[in-house]
């Protein structure tokens, strides 16, 4: 079997109502979805998370073309140079845009064989992963009217709670200033009850004496996890001493964050370390070093059900992993958007991934994308926290 093309194709996949974060708002996801065909007729489906890059992809598979789709280091140095710098490439760019090729040769084998991911990495531990809610202030929406105050935000946590039975929350913060997000996590924790899991996400926005001061305030309402507070890992250890939460951070430095103690968990995608060989080496190591690791959210149905597999194979896996599935309203997938009931996703069980591209959905969306052009934008929202966010 070889590998005939690789065809990449960008997307938008609006959200029901745009949701704000520390550094801005956006009412869409831009995703690249992968297509790598064989010799043999199938096509094994990937998905890039950053954005349009289907250029680069596709050039990456020009390379690959005529190669076996099962040997992975061959297509992986064809693609990606294997010293640590390079001055004549951008070897981040490199290795996501394979990391979304990759997940594509890893469907190709499934549906080759006739087995799904899980079985491929060593079989399930579990079959049913646990995901997170998401809350923040939202600004109206197409089809849902937002989240503008602390009451709306509660109110929307508890309906999480009636509709879908959620066992677990995360929040955006650093958004407004700390009296009304104080207000919000007070409101937040009296509406989902003293059990549930109760995360924030401040996207590296404060500075040491902010996340501090901020912490003070908060620490009465059980947060269990405070994502990237600061910025970097240092700022992060100063931190340590002073907060009784855990840690995580989108910044998979492992080999600091031994040396430092910081942070308890990383919070990654598939395609930031190079696809999903090299997040399942990734996530052995960091359990030999007894620091978790979970999914961050921004995903499309192809990604996201690569996820929910290596979840489903992988024990150190244990902590629900982010989403925002609940808040899109379009996938390129028959079976997306996914969407957790009871705190969980059942991981697929067809061959490979066990999602199927919806051609007239594919369609759809990157038509999308060429009307809209890309999101997050890098536009702001219509007001920040500024007392609080990083200068």
């Amino acid at each position: 079997m070889q590998i005939r093309r690789v065809r990449a194709t960008p997307v938008n996949l609006p959200f029901s109502a745009p949701y704000r974060f520390a550094y801005g708002s956006t009412a869409s996801l831009t995703k690249t979805i992968v297509e790598v065909e064989t010799d043999e007729g199938l096509v094994g489906l990937g998905e890039g998370a950053d954005g349009d890059t289907a250029r680069l992809i596709e050039t990456l598979g020009e390379r690959l073309a005529g190669l076996d789709p099962l040997d992975l280091n061959a297509c992986q140095r064809r693609c990606v140079p294997a010293m640590s710098h390079a001055p004549w490439d951008n070897l981040t760019a490199l290795r996501r845009a394979f990391g979304a090729i990759e997940i594509a040769l890893w469907d190709v084998r499934g549906r080759a064989e006739g087995l799904p991911l899980h079985r491929l990495l060593g079989g399930a531990v579990r079959t049913r992963i646990p995901l997170t809610e998401y809350f923040s202030f939202r600004l109206p929406g197409a089809t849902e009217p937002g989240e503008a105050g602390p009451v709306d935000i509660a109110r929307y946590c508890a309906r999480m709670i009636e509709l879908h039975d959620a066992a677990g929350f995360e929040g955006k913060i650093g958004v407004e200033s700390l009296s009304v997000e104080v207000r919000m996590l007070r409101e937040v924790r009296a509406a989902i009850g003293d059990e549930r899991l109760l995360r924030v996400d401040a996207n590296g926005a404060f500075t040491v004496g902010t996340a501090l001061e901020y912490w003070r305030r908060i620490e009465p309402y059980d947060i269990r996890t405070f994502e990237d507070p600061v910025d970097t890992l240092p700022e992060m250890r100063r931190l340590r001493p002073h907060m009784s939460c855990t840690f995580s951070t989108h910044n998979p430095d492992l080999r600091t964050a031994v040396e430092l103690g910081v942070p308890d968990a990383f919070v990654c995608n598939l395609v930031e370390l190079g696809g999903i060989r090299r997040t399942v080496e990734f996530i052995r190591a960091c359990e030999l070093f007894g620091i978790a690791f979970w999914f961050h959210s921004q995903e499309a149905g192809i990604a996201t059900a690569a996820a929910l597999h290596v979840s489903a194979a992988l024990e150190p896996v244990r902590e629900p992993s982010q989403t925002l599935l609940r808040w899109l309203t379009d996938d390129v997938t028959r079976e997306g958007p996914l969407a957790p009931h009871g705190g969980h996703v059942d991981v697929p069980d067809g061959p490979g991934l066990g999602v199927t591209l919806d051609p007239r959905a594919l369609k759809r969306c990157h038509q999308r994308y060429l009307d809209e052009g890309a999101f997050p934008t890098g536009g702001t929202s219509t007001h920040y926290g500024a007392d609080f966010r990083r200068r």
